[in-house]
C-alpha cells in the first residue's frame, strides 16, 4: 500500500483534505482542548469530519495527530497516552476510509513539538528523536500509508523527526512541510535557499510548504523553494485560509472555496503534486479544489491578491557609540562594583532614586536592574534604568531573562533598550512563573541565554536580526551572562561556560557563594580543560542579615551552601550583632578573591541598601 502514494503522485496532482482544528472548533471544541483526545473521548466527532473531507474529494485524509507527541500532550497530562491516542486516530480513519468505499490514502499527521530544540530551546536533539519515534512507531505499526510532517519551523527538529521515520520504517513515504512567515523566511528567520538544502539532505519523497498565512503567500515560497531543489523534485501545497480574523468570540478566514479553486492552476503550473488545505480551510475548499484537479489544466494564470514586497535595502554601516563605562573599565582591567536594585511594585520610583542616589555616592560603577525577581509583578525595568541614567547619570545593567520572550519580542525589546541608551545586559533565563504571584502566566520561551548572548553579540552588535536581516543600525550592547561556582555538575557548568565566551559573552556574574574554594576550584577545574581562564568574573554577594537568614538561604535556596562555620557565627552573634557579623564575612570573602575576580555585585537582602553601601565603603 505505501507504494500507491508514490505511483499515484507520479500519475496526477493528489489532493489532501483541509483543516481538522478549525472544523472541529467550529462543531464547538475549544481551542484549550486537546484535538487528539477526542480520538479516545469523542471518535464520532473526529469520524464526523474524515466523512465529509472523504465526501468533498479528498485522495488524502490526515489522522487526527498533529500535536499526538509527548510534548504537547503533556501540557494536557496526556503523554502517557501517545501511543493508545495515535493507535486510535488509525483505527478510526480507516473505518471511515473502509465505509466510504473509496481508494482513500493514510497519512499521519505530525506537527512539532511545540518547543524548539537546542541551543534555542530546552530540548536535545536525543529526546526530540525519542517523541517523535515514539508517535511514528504508533503511527506506522498501526497502518498509515505515508507520514506527514507538517507546520515545522525548526530544520533540526524536523531533522530528528524524519531520522525517527527511516528508524521505524524505512521504505514508508515521507512529506515534510515547512512554515514561512510573511516575509518569505521561517519563523526562526531560514530562507527558501537552506530549507531546500536541508531537506534535499534528509531525502523526503515530497518537499512541501503549508500554513504560511494564504495560498499566494504559499505560491511564492513554493517558487523560491524549486529554485533551489534538485529538478523534478515532487513538491506540496497545503496554505491557510488567509491570515485569521477575530470576529466576536470566533476566529475567521478570509479566504474562500472558490480562491483557493482559482489558485490549483497555479499550484500545479509551479509544479506541486500534492495538494490540500490547513488552517481555517473546510470540505468546501477542498471540493473546490477538486472540481479544479479533475479538469484539464489550462494554462493560465490568476494575478496574486497578496503581494510580496522587497524589505528595505539597509547599507552596513559600523557602529560609532563608544563603548559603556562598564565595558571600559572592564577592558582597562579596573575592579568594578554594582548593586541589584528592585523595580518598584507601583508607579513611584522615589525610593529607588532615593537608594540609587545614595549607592552612587558610595562609588558604585553601575547598578543592576532586576526582571520580576522572584516572578513577583514589579515596574517593567527598562523605565528603571532610563530614569536612573538620565537623572542621575548612573550607569545601569539591565537584567534580561529569555522567559516569557518569543523571538519577536526579545528583538523588538533589544532595539527599545538601546535607543534609550541601555547598552549593559545580564542575560538570565529568569525565574519561573510557578514560584510567582502568576503561576498561570506565560511562562515559555525560543531563546535560552546560549542563543541571546549570539544573537546580541553576532547578530545586533554586527547589524544584523536573527533571520540575518541588516537591522537601520549596529547596536553596541555588553553583555553578561550567569556563572554557577557550586553546579550539580561541574562538568556540565564548565561546557556551558565554554559556551557562553564562544557565542562571545563579555563578562560573567556568579551566583553567591560563602566559601572561596569554591570559585578557585571552580576556575582550576575549567583551566584544566580549556585552559586559561581571562573572562572577567564578578563575584556574587548576598550578606547575611542573620542567623534565621543563613539558615534559610542554606536549607531552601537552590545552589547555596552555608559552611557551618559562618552559621555558628551568626548564631553566636546573637541577632543584634548578626548584621555586622554579616558584613563582616561578606568584606571578607571579597578580600580573599579580590586577585581573582575583576568585581562584585551586591544583593542587599530586604530591600536594605544602606548594608550594600556599608560594604562598598569597607572595600574601597
Amino acid at each position: 500500500m505505501n507504494n500507491s502514494f508514490l505511483e499515484r503522485l507520479a500519475e496526477r496532482p493528489l489532493l489532501c483534505d483541509g483543516a481538522m482544528g478549525t472544523v472541529l472548533y467550529s462543531k464547538g471544541v475549544a481551542f484549550e482542548k486537546s484535538f487528539e483526545d477526542l480520538n479516545l473521548t469523542n471518535p464520532a466527532l473526529v469520524a464526523e469530519v474524515h466523512r465529509d473531507y472523504i465526501k468533498a474529494g479528498a485522495d488524502i485524509i490526515l489522522t487526527n495527530t498533529f500535536g499526538a507527541n509527548r510534548v504537547k500532550l503533556g501540557a494536557h497530562r496526556l503523554d502517557h497516552k501517545v501511543a493508545e491516542i495515535n493507535e486510535a486516530a488509525v483505527s478510526l480513519a480507516r473505518r471511515v476510509i473502509a465505509a466510504s468505499f473509496k481508494e482513500v490514502l493514510l497519512a499521519g499527521s505530525i506537527g512539532p513539538l511545540g518547543a524548539y530544540l537546542a541551543p534555542l530551546g530546552r530540548i536535545q536533539p536525543q529526546s526530540a528523536y525519542d517523541a517523535f519515534k515514539e508517535q511514528i512507531t504508533a503511527l506506522v505499526g498501526t497502518g498509515v500509508d505515508l507520514l506527514l510532517f507538517e507546520t515545522f519551523s525548526d530544520l533540526l527538529a524536523l531533522e530528528q523527526a524524519v531520522a525517527a521515520a527511516r528508524a521505524v520504517d524505512p521504505s514508508i513515504p515521507i512529506v515534510t512541510q515547512v512554515t514561512f512567515a510573511n516575509d518569505g523566511l521561517t519563523p526562526l528567520g531560514d530562507s527558501p535557499a537552506k530549507v531546500a538544502a536541508k531537506l534535499a539532505k534528509l531525502q523526503p519523497d515530497v518537499i512541501g510548504v503549508n500554513c504560511s498565512v494564504g495560498p499566494a503567500r504559499v505560491l511564492h515560497c513554493i517558487r523560491a523553494l524549486a529554485k533551489h531543489l534538485p529538478p523534478g523534485t515532487p513538491l506540496s501545497a497545503q496554505p491557510n485560509a488567509g491570515w485569521p480574523q477575530r470576529v466576536g468570540e470566533r476566529l475567521m478566514y478570509p479566504a474562500s472555496a472558490d480562491y483557493f479553486g482559482d489558485y490549483v492552476v497555479n499550484f500545479v503550473q509551479a509544479g506541486v503534486s500534492l495538494l490540500g488545505g490547513c488552517c481555517g480551510t473546510t470540505p468546501d475548499h477542498i471540493a473546490k479544489m477538486r472540481a479544479v484537479v479533475d479538469k484539464p489544466i489550462e494554462l493560465q494564470t490568476v494575478a496574486l491578491t497578496e503581494s510580496v514586497t522587497a524589505p528595505d535595502e539597509i547599507s552596513i554601516v559600523e557602529s560609532h557609540l563608544e563603548p559603556t563605562s562598564l565595558a571600559k573599565k572592564l577592558a582597562a582591567g579596573e575592579f568594578v562594583t554594582s548593586v541589584e536594585i528592585h523595580p518598584p511594585k507601583g508607579i513611584s520610583v522615589a525610593k529607588v532614586l532615593a537608594a540609587a542616589r545614595m549607592l552612587k555616592e558610595c562609588g558604585v560603577s553601575v547598578v543592576n536592574v532586576a526582571d520580576m525577581p522572584v516572578a513577583r509583578m514589579r515596574m517593567s525595568p527598562w523605565a528603571v534604568c532610563h530614569l536612573l541614567q538620565s537623572e542621575l547619570g548612573l550607569e545601569t545593567v539591565l537584567n534580561f531573562p529569555t522567559r516569557g520572550r518569543n523571538l519577536l519580542r526579545i528583538q523588538g525589546d533589544l532595539l527599545a533598550a538601546h535607543a534609550l541608551n541601555i547598552r549593559n545586559l545580564f542575560v538570565v533565563m529568569g525565574d519561573p512563573t510557578t514560584i510567582g504571584d502568576y503561576p498561570e502566566a506565560f511562562d515559555q520561551y525560543d531563546v535560552v541565554s546560549t542563543g541571546l548572548i549570539q544573537l546580541v553579540k553576532h547578530g545586533f552588535n554586527a547589524q544584523l536580526d536573527y533571520a540575518g536581516k541588516a537591522i537601520a543600525q549596529p547596536t553596541n550592547f555588553l553583555v553578561g551572562a550567569a556563572l554557577n561556582l557550586r553546579p550539580t555538575s561541574v562538568k556540565k557548568e564548565i561546557s556551558l561556560l565554554k559556551k557562553k565566551i564562544d557565542c562571545g559573552v563579555d563578562f560573567v556574574m556568579s551566583q553567591t557563594i560563602y566559601d572561596p574554594a569554591d570559585l578557585i576550584q571552580f576556575v582550576e577545574q575549567y583551566e584544566a580543560v580549556h585552559g586559561k581562564l581571562t573572562l572577567p568574573i564578578i563575584l556574587s554577594i548576598l550578606p547575611l542579615y542573620n542567623a534565621r537568614h543563613a539558615e534559610f538561604l542554606h536549607n531552601e535556596v537552590p545552589g547555596v551552601f552555608i559552611p557551618e562555620a559562618i552559621r555558628e557565627r551568626l548564631r553566636k552573634a546573637g541577632d543584634e550583632a548578626a548584621s555586622e557579623e554579616g558584613l563582616a564575612l561578606a568584606t571578607d570573602l571579597i578580600r580573599s578573591l579580590k586577585d581573582k575576580i575583576q568585581g562584585v555585585y551586591i544583593m542587599p537582602p530586604f530591600g536594605r541598601y544602606f548594608l550594600a553601601a556599608e560594604i562598598l565603603d569597607r572595600i574601597s
